[in-house]
């Protein structure tokens, strides 16, 4: 049995400003002729399918045009979604009805039973050959958040005490599924985990990954899953990695979605089963729709320098023109800066998203910089700011209650 594992699509996503409507739909047909071309069985998209909770229209259309013309031309193949955490749960699982008739399956909330056991069969997904038997069973477990794992005794766990409450909710949903799942397959058919979380020891990306919810402390152990898993496809992770094992992999997102993401390649993952085990995995490199140049830091006559060279081709259409990111070290401010990077740019079939400029700071720290706040997120801003203040960087308590916070107003736009 062959399955395809891919995550974090981030529909939607706007990228400095720009929509990426034509790169996310450049992806989806090339995925599309993927899983015709190696005649997968499932899909399997570990979460993030949006970049926000309430997309656009436009992205909706991208998703839902992909289900229908995947179901069209692969009439038997399974697809499961799960929500991550840039995900509406509810929107997630809103068209679960009609998409269960284009033999999709779309998770977006644990739910739990009047004894307070999780409700394991709606997340246990068959997975079948051509011939429709089951050869499969996918445990598509989607991102946990607090309110849905703690309180009211669901972290009940002698195993944790001492511990985190969210993290160790989220382990009791984990084992209880994979439980509920053993008692359930027969001993010719694999167990196919699927969770939207972030491993220990797994590598995040420089700048563009929300953290999930207290900022690292929600982790959990590869360990959780059990050697009788023949393959863990995990999502939230922008970077492609296995953690501890071969069978535990993140498919890392199709595209880069930060510039900090450029020097490493984005691919999709062939999981090829063969009765309950694991027989091969392939990496399968996702073509870069549109370029991403990201020059500097260096001084400014190096800067122009290079911005000369870079590859631009201008018969291709705008929107396939090559994203930009520069960054200027400068000795002093240069008032006409951004006048001088638009003149070398003149004519060239490129698009400058981002101007960095990295001025010293003097004093009695001469090395450090100083950076737009353009390019520092929530959390490093308010680290700036509580260390300028009191003269001490906030410590973990401090953070902790920032990222709770942090998370109540982005969880505020989820719909009820």
């Amino acid at each position: 049995m062959k399955l395809i594992h891919t995550s974090d699509w981030h529909l939607g996503q706007t990228f400095h400003g720009q929509e990426r409507h034509a790169e996310h739909h450049a992806f989806l047909t090339w995925l599309l002729d993927t899983l015709v071309e190696r005649q997968a069985d499932a899909l399997l998209v570990a979460g993030d399918i949006f970049d926000v909770v309430n997309p656009s229209l436009r992205a909706q259309e991208l998703l839902y045009d992909f289900i229908v013309g995947a179901h069209e031309r692969l009439p038997s193949l399974d697809m499961v979604l799960i929500a991550g955490n840039h995900d509406s749960g509810n929107r997630i699982e809103l068209p679960a009805p009609l998409m269960k008739r284009l033999r999709t399956h779309a998770l977006g909330r644990v739910r739990w039973l009047d004894d307070g056991r999780l409700d394991a069969e709606r997340l246990l997904v068959p997975l079948t050959d051509a011939a429709g038997e089951t050869r499969a069973w996918c445990l598509a477990l989607p991102f946990l958040r607090p309110a849905e794992v703690t309180g009211n005794g669901l972290a009940a766990d002698p195993a944790a005490e001492g511990g985190n409450d969210y993290v160790a909710g989220i382990e009791r949903v984990h084992r209880q599924l994979i439980e509920a799942a053993q008692a359930r397959r027969h001993p010719d058919q694999a167990l196919v985990a699927m969770s939207h979380a972030h491993l220990h020891g797994a590598a995040v990306s420089e700048a563009s990954e929300r953290p999930i919810v207290i900022g690292g402390e929600e982790s959990l152990s590869a360990a959780l899953f059990p050697a009788e898993i023949a393959y863990v496809a995990l999502g939230h992770l922008h970077r492609p990695q296995r953690v501890s094992e071969e069978r535990i992999r993140y498919s890392g997102s199709p595209l880069p979605l930060d510039f900090s993401e450029v020097g490493y390649p984005h691919q999709v993952v062939e999981v090829t089963l063969a009765g309950a085990a694991l027989a091969g995995v392939e990496i399968l490199p996702i073509p870069r729709p549109v370029a991403m140049h990201r020059v500097g830091p260096a001084p400014l006559e190096a800067v122009l320098a290079e911005l000369e060279t870079l590859p631009q081709d201008p018969a291709l259409p705008r929107e396939q023109w090559p994203w930009l990111e520069v960054r200027v070290e400068l000795e002093a401010p240069v008032p006409d800066l951004r006048a001088r990077i638009d003149a070398a740019l003149e004519g060239k079939a490129l698009r400058l998203l981002r101007l960095e400029r990295r001025l010293p700071q003097g004093g009695d720290k001469p090395n450090a910089t100083r950076v737009d706040l353009a390019s520092l997120g929530p959390r490093k801003l308010f680290q700036h700011t509580w260390a300028r203040h009191w003269d001490a960087p906030p410590d973990e308590a401090v953070m902790t209650d920032f990222d709770r916070l942090l998370q109540d107003i982005l969880d505020g736009e989820e719909p009820s």
